[in-house]
C-alpha cells in the first residue's frame, strides 16, 4: 500500500493534522496494521518537499507544534495519476512456501508434514477471519473476503503440491 498516496486521498476532504491523518489511516485501513506516528510525519515531510501538500497554519501547544496540512494542485494530480493505475498483479512465483517444501525434499525432511501443519495454519487463520467477517462493518468484510480468497488460493496450491510430492521429490533430488 503506498502511504503516501493514501494520505493525499484523506487530506482532499480538507487539510488536517498528523495525529488526525493517523486516526483516519488507521479507521480506514489500519485495522491489522495501524500506522506508526513516525510514518505520518516522515511521510508528510517528503510529501512536503515534493510539492503535494503545504503547511496551511502551525499551532504552538505545551509540546511540538501542529503543522496543518493540505493537498496541494500537484497532489490532487498525483493521486489522480495513481488511482487510475492498474496495481501490478502477483504472481507469486518465488514464495518461501515453496522453497521450503523443496529444502525439505532436498533435506530429506518431511514435506508432507510441512504441507499439513501449513495446511491447518491456513485454516486457523481462515477461521479467525471468518468470525471478523461475521462482526466486521463492510469495509471489514471486504478486506477479510480479499485475505480469505487469497487463502483458499493457497489451499489449492498445499492440496496440489501434496498430491505431486514424489514428482517433485523425483525431480528436485535429480
Amino acid at each position: 500500500m503506498s502511504i503516501g498516496h493514501t494520505l493525499l486521498g484523506l487530506l482532499e476532504s480538507g487539510p488536517r493534522h498528523g495525529y488526525d491523518l493517523k486516526r483516519a489511516f488507521d479507521e480506514r485501513f489500519g485495522h491489522d496494521r495501524p500506522l506508526a506516528y513516525g510514518q505520518v510525519y516522515s511521510t508528510m515531510a517528503r510529501l512536503l518537499k515534493n510539492g503535494l501538500v503545504e503547511v496551511e497554519g502551525i499551532e504552538p501547544g505545551g509540546g511540538p507544534e501542529r503543522k496543518r496540512y493540505a493537498i496541494t494542485d500537484a497532489g490532487v494530480t498525483d493521486v489522480e495519476t495513481w488511482l487510475a493505475r492498474p496495481e501490478k498483479p502477483e504472481p507469486y512465483l518465488q514464495t518461501t512456501l515453496y522453497a521450503k517444501v523443496v529444502l525439505a525434499l532436498l533435506t530429506g525432511r518431511p514435506a508432507a508434514d510441512l504441507l499439513d501443519s501449513q495446511r491447518a495454519e491456513h485454516l486457523r487463520l481462515m477461521r479467525e477471519l471468518t468470525r471478523r467477517k461475521s462482526s466486521g462493518d463492510l469495509a471489514d468484510q471486504l478486506i477479510c473476503d480479499h485475505a480469505l480468497f487469497h487463502l483458499e488460493a493457497d489451499l489449492r496450491w498445499l492440496e496440489l503440491t501434496a498430491a505431486r510430492l514424489d514428482q517433485l521429490a523425483a525431480e528436485v533430488t535429480r
